[in-house]
């Protein structure tokens, strides 16, 4: 039939617009939940969440077109990691001087707080520097390891995606798995190493260590089809 084309076409444009209206609307609902939940557990304020949205869709959008990201070399994300944290670290001793606290909604938080010791040493600003280095560090070792080389080498040219829901519900059930881990809280220094050695561990398992697991539990498996 001459119309058979154009109805297939359309019903394959359409299937992909609702997927990813799909897609787009969880991701939403998941973000929002996030956030409303991060209030009112009493985690946050609702400006420090609104405004980590808004700088987290500003980073993404800045940094997502730039293909240096997947092949900087682990050289170059330890250079960045070092000035991100010196950075930091030097703009909050310049407040600190001018009298300027960045620590100001802890004793708030712990004036209002239903429970002042839910107020940990994990809510505090510098806690999240170190995660978040810890996790940049953790990206950079896993794109610059044999396990992450060797997945793209075998994933030139596309990988099916059943592979690809193997690599995600694995990748969740290890993130429930890395939040169970507490770490011991008395030593903040012993805190804050650990607390940069799980941030790091967790980009390295989920972008090299399973998809490399994963890979070779399929790979025998390929090889017997004809």
């Amino acid at each position: 039939m001459p119309w058979d084309l154009p109805v297939s076409v359309f019903s394959c444009h359409f299937f992909h617009r609702l997927t990813w209206s799909f897609l787009w609307s969880l991701f939403w609902i998941i973000q929002i939940s996030v956030c409303v939940s991060r209030v009112f557990i009493a985690t946050h304020f609702p400006h420090q969440v609104i405004l980590g949205v808004i700088a987290g869709m500003l980073v993404a959008e800045a940094f997502e077109p730039m293909p240096a990201i997947q092949t900087a070399s682990l050289k170059t994300y330890i250079k960045t990691n070092a000035f991100l944290f010196v950075s930091a670290l030097g703009l909050y001793l310049v407040l600190k001087l001018i009298d300027i606290d960045l620590l100001w909604s802890v004793p708030k938080a712990k004036k209002w707080c239903a429970n002042p010791e839910w107020i940990n040493i994990d809510t505090t600003p510098f806690a999240g520097l170190v995660r978040n280095v810890g996790a940049l560090f953790g990206l950079g070792l896993s794109i610059n390891s044999e396990m992450f080389i060797t997945n793209c080498k075998s994933f030139k040219h596309g990988c099916k995606a059943s592979f690809k829901i193997a690599c995600i519900a694995a990748s969740l059930v290890t993130l429930q798995l890395y939040d169970v881990i507490k770490l011991p809280s008395q030593t903040e220094s012993l805190f804050y190493v650990l607390s940069f050695c799980k941030s790091a561990a967790i980009p390295l398992t989920v972008v090299a260590l399973i998809p490399y697991c994963l890979h070779l539990l399929v790979k025998p498996t390929e090889k017997k089809l004809p």
